[in-house]
């Protein structure tokens, strides 16, 4: 990391020269930054608190959405409180650690539960040794993450063909065939990513509440994995047929199994991610909000307790909002899975017809989702400054990016493919840990390994979640640096000018109208 990263303003000349920053200073600048002109020379002297900025109305936004949510959650709570009490009065239908006691051959039953509790643990444990290391190897595993992207889609292209999946290996030969003709291209974009990153995390060192909101928000998804996978656990053994609770009364069927199953797993992903949400809009109007439009903590002029303040209006006024975006990658994260499950059960089924439609709409809906999270993003940053309306905050992102041209630098960003491989990486294990653990106890309920693909599926969802809740703490710096750069880019040039620098070299579009020296 450079030494001067919190120095002066950058020095310029008319050519294309290098970028060349001045000499260092001190993390707290000594002068305030200099006002902005438009593209008519006009001087822009917006305040940080310009256009109700961590200042908004105290008036609950999108309070439809608001009270769907608390309805939603409520709804977990009785199906959840239903298939406890009874799995409780049954003793968890038997089961225990290891392979000494493995409870009922019906269905999952409390070894199950001991199994992903291990798997929380472990996903805690992954996730926290992945952020120190992408701080001390950021460069290294940004080239990784370039290099893995690269295979995993080599991979799946020779899968599919070894599987004769005709339709899914066209496709992905494609897609190999791209990722390998721009590898060059993404090598040239490490180093911005690697800044980036870099200046985020280093700006978490001088405001502890970044980690204090990463790691409450850590606990408090696997507090919600732990007891969604209680309550998934007590579905399958309150209604499979042929459990004891069966014959008390109760409908069995595995049709109401699917039916709570399903609704249960979209509401813990609907709820996983308003916690994610809420915890990004909390350090995007908090810590890094407030660094990029006050300036650093030591120069005295940013407000007491911004983390505190920033919290309190995204889980109160913004509260419907999020949600609202959330509710939207939800349903369409719930209908990619279907379709999922429709290709597989034809490719089961030998049927390539079904299965290609199936393939061409998954991939429909995963661009879709795609492009949803993308601006979802920056909206709820938008959000979290202002306390604009979902829908107004997400045209306005729009707006802000194509004035500016932010879109060609985030989308030229590497930081989130580095995040989402550790979410990959931290997923993939926790499954391994979910099978080996299967494999060497030998429960009675999965003699012939019928539960090991749900089990392992659970494993891989609550070891992903983990890992993305703490990633969106270093992807709220990030993308907080971004929304500043299209709203106010000459203040990067003092808190950061060799960042600064480095994107006005290559994104002059995005720096247009600041005053160079």
């Amino acid at each position: 990391m450079s030494n001067y990263q919190w120095g002066t303003q950058p020095q310029y000349d008319s050519t294309n020269t290098p970028y060349v920053p001045g000499p260092q200073r001190p993390y707290a600048p000594q002068a305030p930054p200099q006002p902005m002109q438009d593209n008519l020379g006009h001087i822009d002297s917006k305040t940080p608190y310009y256009a109700e900025r961590f200042r908004p109305k105290t008036r609950i936004k999108d309070p439809v959405f608001l009270i769907i949510f608390i309805l939603q959650f409520a709804g977990f709570c009785v199906a959840s409180g239903l298939a406890l009490s009874t799995w409780i009065s049954q003793a968890g239908l038997g089961g225990g650690v290891g392979g000494d006691s493995t409870g009922s051959s019906v269905t999952l039953d409390r070894h199950t539960v001991y199994l992903l509790l291990f798997v929380v643990a472990a996903g805690l444990f992954l996730a926290t040794c992945y952020l120190i290391l992408i701080r001390m190897f950021t460069r290294l595993i940004i080239h990784i993450s370039l290099i893995l992207s690269i295979l995993l889609n080599i991979g799946i292209c020779v899968y599919y063909y070894v599987v004769r999946y005709w339709s899914g290996a066209i496709v992905f030969t494609v897609i190999a065939l791209l990722s390998i003709l721009s590898y060059a291209g993404f090598r040239s974009r490490i180093p911005l990513a690697s800044l980036l990153l870099q200046v985020v995390i280093d700006i978490s060192k001088h405001h502890k509440s970044v980690y204090v909101v990463a790691m409450a928000t850590l606990l408090l998804q696997a507090s919600l994995s732990v007891w969604y996978s209680f309550t998934v656990i007590a579905t399958y053994a309150k209604w499979t047929p042929g459990n004891p609770a069966c014959s008390g009364g109760t409908s069995c069927s595995s049709s109401t199994v699917a039916g709570l199953v399903f609704f249960e797993t979209l509401s813990y992903i609907w709820t996983s991610m308003v916690i994610s949400n809420v915890s990004l809009a909390t350090l995007a109007g908090g810590p890094f909000g407030n660094w990029y439009y006050f300036g650093p903590r030591d120069a005295g002029v940013m407000p007491k307790h911004p983390t505190i303040s920033s919290f309190c209006r995204a889980s109160t006024l913004s509260l419907g909002s999020i949600a609202f975006g959330s509710l939207i990658v939800t349903i369409l994260e719930v209908i990619r899975l279907l379709l999922n499950a429709v290709r597989n059960n034809a490719n089961t089924e030998g049927d390539p017809v079904t299965a290609c439609l199936a393939c061409c709409a998954e991939c429909f809906i995963g661009c879709l989702e795609g492009m949803v999270r993308y601006f979802n993003r920056y909206a709820y940053i938008e959000i979290a400054l202002y306390g604009k309306p979902y829908i107004r905050a997400a045209k306005d992102t729009w707006n802000l990016f194509k004035d500016r041209g932010i879109d060609a630098l985030v989308n030229d960003s590497l930081v989130n493919m580095a995040l989402l491989w550790g979410a990959y990486a931290v997923g993939m294990l926790c499954s391994l840990f979910g099978f080996l653990y299967l494999r060497y106890t030998h429960p009675s309920y999965n003699d012939h390994g019928q539960y090991t693909a749900p089990v392992m599926l659970f494993s891989f969802i609550i070891g992903a979640q983990l890992q993305l809740t703490l990633a969106a703490a270093i992807e709220a710096g990030v993308s907080t640096i971004f929304v500043g750069l299209g709203e106010d880019p000459g203040i990067l040039a003092i808190r950061s000018p060799e960042l600064f620098g480095m994107i006005a070299d290559r994104y002059p579009r995005v720096v247009q109208g600041v005053p160079r020296v």
